[in-house]
């Protein structure tokens, strides 16, 4: 599955376990979790049905506002979001946004460390949330 500007990697847990791991890793670095959405949950409240998907959004100001100091319309696309889901055999998965893609979108410029830190820090918190 290729999505431009979004990173996916297999998980080696299931959906759920994979969102407690991410939570925890995202806690652990001291970001805040602003919201945990269920998407299978509320499509299941409608009377509809759909594989475990939910989202997890976090961040800090250190990380986000200097983006949005640069180009504020990054801010549609902050605080950091990461997306747990399960595909139709059964496999886990976790997406994310690829912080050089966000900031290609925004036209953002002479921000080019931030990028790499949110990158490096999404990279780490995945492989903590996914791997055996």
């Amino acid at each position: 599955m290729t999505v431009q500007g979004l990173t996916t990697i297999k998980s080696s847990h299931g959906p759920n376990e994979t969102m407690a791991r991410l939570e925890s890793a995202v806690k652990a670095k001291g970001l805040t979790v602003f919201a945990r959405i269920d998407h299978a949950g509320g499509a299941s409240a409608a009377g509809l049905s759909l594989r475990p998907t939910e989202v997890l959004i976090f961040g800090n100001a250190k990380g986000g506002t200097p983006l949005m100091q640069a180009v504020q319309t990054v801010g549609i696309d902050l605080p950091l979001k990461a997306l747990v889901w399960q595909d139709a055999s059964g496999e886990t998965w976790l997406s994310w946004n690829d912080p050089a893609w966000l900031a290609a979108r925004h036209g953002l410029s002479g921000v080019e460390a931030v990028v790499g830190k949110l990158a490096a820090l999404l990279e780490e918190l995945a492989k903590t949330a996914t791997a055996a």
